[in-house]
């Protein structure tokens, strides 16, 4: 199949690899050349503009948030570049009403148009073991479910209505940050009882809390190891006040999520925009005066 891909990040770069290998003829555009010149290496073709990546029968994008994703396919005309009938695929994590907008805007010309968020980090994307969301008109998820499947261990449906796939993905990524501020909080509450972090989170993440988000954090954070990211700390900060922005809208009331925007705008102001989540860790020491005390 002829396919498009733009935005190649450690996420779209893993997700585009995969379906180089799996023999389709793929076309990508990167805004910086390294990544596009990886894809090249393994057969990929590259372009210098959007237009020419969005020539085939499905286009797919994984872009780092609204702001990129209305450059590129609302303020750039890349929309009407697109011949009738091609099917968008948006694998980004972006708020419910850019989710809308796509979908009227897609619909008014005769495109496609699927919202596949996705849930894993890097290493899990270059595997093909993704867990995929899926949402939008029936046709176009199945003209690009072949290539949904070389990326994703699971696909995930969730209706005709593109913007569930997108709530979905920001009610699941409030989640993951909320067991990542929990298990941070608990370990330093252990720590300050002489109780190593790494003692605990090995206790914790084998018996009550036996699942990847506590198993990969905690490890993280008992090695207190920061860098590179899995899921950096600014798009973990967006995510949650996407969820606030999408809670208001349908009224529903999100607490939790002040407080983590809270903590995290805090690890980020600590020099942390190049961390991953598993750094609020820091924040719940520094908070507690850990380091001071132990003097």
């Amino acid at each position: 199949m002829k396919v498009g891909f733009i935005g190649l990040g450690a996420m779209g770069g893993a997700m585009a690899s995969n379906l180089v290998a799996a023999g389709h003829a793929v076309t990508v555009w990167n805004r910086s050349e390294a990544p596009s010149e990886k894809l090249a290496s393994l057969g990929a073709k590259v372009v210098r503009t959007p237009d020419r990546a969005a020539q085939g029968d499905v286009l797919h994008s994984m872009l780092s948030n609204d702001q990129s994703v209305r450059e590129v396919f609302l303020e750039s005309g890349l929309l009407d570049a697109m011949d009738s009938g091609t099917v968008h695929v948006n694998h980004a994590t972006i708020s419910v009403a850019l989710a809308r907008q796509l979908a009227e805007e897609h619909a008014r010309r005769g495109l496609g148009y699927v919202a596949a968020p996705v849930f894993g980090r890097p290493d899990v994307a270059a595997a093909g073991k993704l867990n995929m969301l899926m949402a939008g008109q029936g046709s176009a998820i199945e003209k690009a479910r072949p290539l949904l499947e070389v990326m994703a261990a699971r696909l995930w449906p969730l209706g005709d209505v593109p913007e569930r796939a997108n709530a979905v993905k920001l009610a699941g990524n409030f989640m993951i940050v909320t067991a990542i501020e929990s298990l941070a909080e608990a370990s330093v509450l252990a720590r300050a009882y002489d109780v190593s972090a790494a003692d605990f989170i090995e206790l914790m993440t084998s018996t009550l809390f036996a699942s990847p988000v506590y198993q990969i954090y905690g490890k993280s954070i008992a090695e207190q190891r920061f860098t590179p990211p899995g899921f950096a700390l600014p798009l973990g900060l967006k995510d949650v006040m996407l969820a606030q922005e999408a809670g208001h809208a349908a009224q529903v009331p999100m607490p939790l999520a002040g407080v983590l925007r809270d903590s995290l705008l805090e690890a980020m102001a600590d020099g942390g925009e190049s961390m991953d989540l598993s750094a609020l860790a820091r924040v719940s020491e520094r908070r507690a005066n850990l380091a001071h005390r132990k003097k």
